[in-house]
């Protein structure tokens, strides 16, 4: 998967939880943190790529997470980001760990969306650790990131497996990325890299069954939309990439589950409310249409984005507060 660094660095706009104590101390925007010193190197530099664990929590809560899944990148900054960790990077050496505190009051004054949960009054908690110096700059930490991603794929693929063998479901492995169960081969065209396809599908999370979205079943939508096909181009772009994969594995007219693990779907940043951080996906998919070609203008349904998610769960939370208060 190519991404640009700053994909790799934290969203540290979903920072933690809880009540700091004593021993803490401030930045200049107001975060609070301590450091727990561990480490015996020289304390980090300007221009150093540092790759580090992390745990984001909030109300007991584990928000997302870099252990046992992959670990977070930064470069540390002259100019730091407002209220987060870089403010404090040059005080930190290898080995040593850090709790940090925002509040979320700071955040707002900036002006910066918050995530639904993150309410006024509050803060957030981050506990991190830092790893290791990435030699050779912002290549280094790519490739260092790249041979992450292929060793967590690689623990997530064997979890399907195990899950499809202990289910007895029969499904063919694709790339070294998805597996696909075939439940009726089409016999139309083959949906090759580049055509322009539609599908049917319903998506749910793998480990719990819980259905996310769906064009066919409205019942199983996060959110309410059309039911007309998705349109994407075959493992091009337009949909997440376990989807690509799959998809192109089929004949029109043709029926499958798509078993797509979190680093081919929405990884750890998930897709809130609907997928949470690190979930593996199960897409069943009836391939409606394949075209040579992208029409001039596609009329094309889209799977609900991340943002509409998230702006349906404060409606929804607006909604229910507004009702709290009409009935006491």
């Amino acid at each position: 998967m190519k991404r640009s660094l700053a994909l790799l660095m934290l969203a540290t706009a979903f920072l933690a939880w809880g009540c700091s104590g004593v021993g803490f101390k401030k930045t200049k925007t107001g975060m609070e943190y301590k450091i727990i010193s561990n480490g015996k190197d020289s304390l980090l530099r300007t221009g150093d790529f540092v790759k580090f664990n992390y745990r984001i929590s909030y109300n007991d809560s584990t928000i997302a997470a870099s252990y046992g899944f992959i670990p977070g990148y930064d470069m540390v900054d002259s100019t730091p980001r407002y209220h987060d960790f870089s403010e404090i990077s040059h005080e930190l050496r290898v080995g040593d760990s850090v709790i940090c505190f925002m509040l979320a009051d700071s955040l707002a004054t900036r002006g910066m969306q918050l995530p639904p949960y993150f309410k006024k009054g509050t803060k957030q908690k981050m506990t991190l650790k830092v790893l290791q110096v990435i030699k050779g700059g912002r290549e280094g930490a790519l490739a260092d990131y790249q041979k992450e991603l292929e060793k967590y794929k690689d623990r997530e693929l064997a979890q399907i497996e195990r899950f499809l063998t202990d289910k007895k479901i029969t499904a063919q492995k694709v790339d070294n990325s998805v597996f696909v169960e075939t439940i009726q081969q089409g016999t139309g065209p083959k949906a090759d890299s580049g055509k322009y396809v539609g599908i049917k599908y319903t998506g749910t999370i793998l480990e719990t069954g819980r259905a996310f979205d769906s064009n066919v079943d409205s019942t199983k939508q996060t959110i309410r939309h059309d039911m007309a096909p998705y349109y994407f181009v075959s493992k091009v772009n337009g949909a997440i990439m376990g989807m690509l994969s799959g998809v192109a594995t089929m004949n029109l007219g043709g029926k499958s589950r798509i078993y797509i693990p979190s680093i081919l779907g929405y990884g750890p940043q998930g897709s809130p409310p609907a997928i949470g951080p690190n979930e593996k996906l199960i897409f069943e998919v009836d391939l409606v249409d394949v075209k040579d070609s992208v029409p001039q203008r596609p009329g094309m349904m889209r799977m609900p984005t991340r943002e509409q998610m998230q702006q349906a769960a404060r409606a929804k939370a607006d909604a229910a507060a507004r009702a709290a208060k009409r009935n006491p």
